[in-house]
Parts: structure tokens; sequence; C-alpha cells
């Protein structure tokens, strides 16, 4: 099953009572894989963040969105020294994988020209393709993080050429808040999606409750799961 990454961050940045908000979601089994972005919270505030996902036997993903090649290093090396399971996002591949060498770290950069904070994919979807498939044949190189809804221009069928040119999973990042869109991109086989801000911004039903939104998406992502495409 496709899957659904809760971010625990709004306009692309780790919200401030990060950890309270993650004790919500205890008693929610199905919720496997969680993460924050680089901006946002302190290094310490992450580790303690970190620690309490990896407690509850779920993965761990830092996401990042940094606009300068120096400070996006500097979160990659960050991540490493938490001890995510999963890096997101950056556009610095080789730097990438130089700071994450001799790790179990799985890396899915971004694909495609990506500009702003929030950030903002450009590029003709042949443009995109042709990044995703120099970056998955990339040795350590796990997989992609597609900015898919904050493309301008034809969504379901950038996706669906992503997906079929990248040599490893796609996870769709940024904007998805709507179960139409889950249920495009499930069915267009993503690996996984991130939600974080349209929660917060009470946009799935149980709001504004937020483990009640995040079993709402979970449900929504079996339903299109299970619809014939």
């Amino acid at each position: 099953m496709t899957a659904f990454i809760f971010m625990l961050t709004q306009q692309d940045r780790t919200i401030p009572d990060a950890l309270s908000v993650y004790r919500e979601l205890a008693g929610i089994a199905e919720l496997r894989h969680v993460g924050f972005k680089d901006i946002g919270a302190s290094v310490d505030q992450l580790r303690e963040l970190t620690a309490a996902i990896r407690a509850d036997g779920r993965e761990v993903m830092l996401e990042v969105v940094s606009e300068h090649a120096d400070a996006e290093l500097r979160s990659i090396e960050a991540a490493r020294d938490l001890g995510v399971d999963w890096v997101l996002g950056g556009t610095h591949v080789e730097a990438g994988l130089a700071a994450l060498a001799g790790t179990d770290i799985r890396y899915c950069p971004f694909p495609g020209r990506v500009i702003g904070h929030p950030s903002q994919l450009r590029g003709s979807i042949e443009e995109v393709c042709a990044d995703a498939a120099r970056m998955t044949s990339l040795p350590s190189v796990h997989g992609l993080d597609l900015l898919a809804y904050r493309h301008d221009g034809d969504v379901p069928a950038l996706v669906e050429a992503v997906v079929a040119a990248s040599a490893g999973p796609v996870i769709a990042a940024g904007s998805v808040d709507s179960e139409e869109r889950i249920r495009t991109l499930v069915q267009r086989g993503v690996w996984g999606f991130t939600i974080g801000g349209a929660i917060f911004d009470g946009r799935f039903p149980g709001a504004p409750d937020v483990a009640a939104q995040v079993r709402s998406v979970l449900g929504m992502v079996a339903s299109a799961t299970a619809a014939p495409a």
C-alpha cells in the first residue's frame, strides 16, 4: 500500500510544538512514517523528536528544504548525526551522497529545478524526467522526492512520467490537500506521499483534531488502493 508520511510541518517549517503534537498519534498503528523539515527547530529538538518516533517503531524522515548549498549540506550532516531513516529533498546530490557515505540512510533528493521557500518545482516534464533518471542511476540514491503539486504543469502526467523514468521509489511531496490528489498519486504508482500543512490547516475530515485527520488520510489511501484505476 502507498505510504502516507505525516510531516510535523507547516509552510515548509517544522512546527514549534512538534513533539507534543506527535504524542497525539501514539494509538495510530497504521501510521508507519513520520517526518519533519530541516528548518524551524533546533538540532536538540529534532533529536528528541527522532527518539520519540523511533521508540514507537516508526521510520523517521527529514526533508531538506534549505535554499543554499551550504545550509543544505549542514542539514544532511545533521540528519546523519540524528540517525534518521530517510533524507528527502535537497538538490546538491553529489555533496549529499558524500555526507551520507557509510550510513544506511535512504536518500531521495528533489528532481528538477527547485526554487524558493516554500519549495516550488519548475521545468518541463521531459526535463524533470531526465533529472529523475540521472539521479536514480547514481549509486546510493534510493529514490526521489517529487514536488508534484508544486509544479506549474500537468501534475498527473508529471507523476506518471517520473515514476516510469525513476529507477527507485518516488515520494510525492507538497500541497497534497484533498482526497482527489491522494487518489491521483496512488493510482499513478508513487511509493508514498507527504502531508503536513494541509492537516494543520484542517483540510481533512476530523478537523481540527490532528489524529482524526491522520486516520482520515489513512482511510483515503486504503480506499484509493482498492478502487479501480
